[in-house]
């Protein structure tokens, strides 16, 4: 396997939130909960180009993707989680405890399984809602119960915009799965605003960090 030069130490899990991304994308978001985006490595991409997705390999996993995982643009095609698995899966393979598809799809199941992340925002009154939030207030529901400082970003609403909405959540973890604080470093923001622009938004409408001195719209289903 041909290997990013750099090794990585951190595996970043990422959450979308669907009615943000689809009012983006003009695709309708019927899920009413946070859906998984991916399980990145904090270093490296696309490390075996030859290591083809086959979603065969993860039969047993995929009612579970469909439900947790979903394609919003297309919801019966399976190019988003061969586009994560050529990006970020065939790196993660370099660790043991991810060295194949299934295992890498499955750990990441797992994962969201485990944080339970909508559980853990409304337990904390954080909820979708015509209200505005304080960044301090979602990344404080985050931290409190986790102990670990994610990585929350939004997409601004437009130029002059006076308030900011909430796009993507990040939650990280070491090499053993153990959870360790985001870094908010611009290279890190640059490499995950990469990936998502190259999967499908258009260029310059991407996610950025959220801003600690605007409102946090977190908007309800439509």
């Amino acid at each position: 396997f041909v290997y990013g030069r750099k090794e990585w130490t951190k595996l970043i899990l990422t959450h979308h939130w669907p009615q943000t991304f689809c009012s983006m994308e003009k695709c309708t978001a019927n899920f009413s909960y946070w859906t998984l985006h991916g399980l990145w490595p904090n270093s490296g991409a696309e490390c075996n180009m030859s290591w083809h997705f086959n979603a065969s390999l993860i039969e047993d996993l995929l009612p579970e993707m469909k439900e947790f995982w979903p394609n919003l643009l297309k919801p019966s095609s399976t190019e988003f989680w061969k586009h994560e698995w050529t990006k970020h899966g065939t790196c993660a393979a370099k660790a043991e405890t991810l060295d194949s598809q299934h295992k890498y799809f499955g750990k990441t199941l797992e994962l969201y399984h485990k944080l339970d992340l909508n559980g853990v925002l409304k337990k904390n009154n954080i909820v979708p809602s015509e209200n505005y939030y304080k960044l301090t207030d979602v990344v404080g529901s985050i931290s409190g119960s986790y102990g670990v400082d994610p990585k929350i970003q939004c997409v601004s609403h437009d130029k002059m915009s006076e308030f900011q909405i909430l796009g993507q959540i990040e939650i990280c973890f070491d090499k053993q799965f153990q959870l360790v604080d985001c870094e908010n470093s611009a290279e890190e923001i640059q490499k995950s605003d990469n990936d998502i622009l190259q999967f499908a938004f258009n260029a310059g409408s991407g996610f950025h960090v959220c801003d600690a001195s605007l409102p946090v719209y977190y908007p309800p289903l439509q």
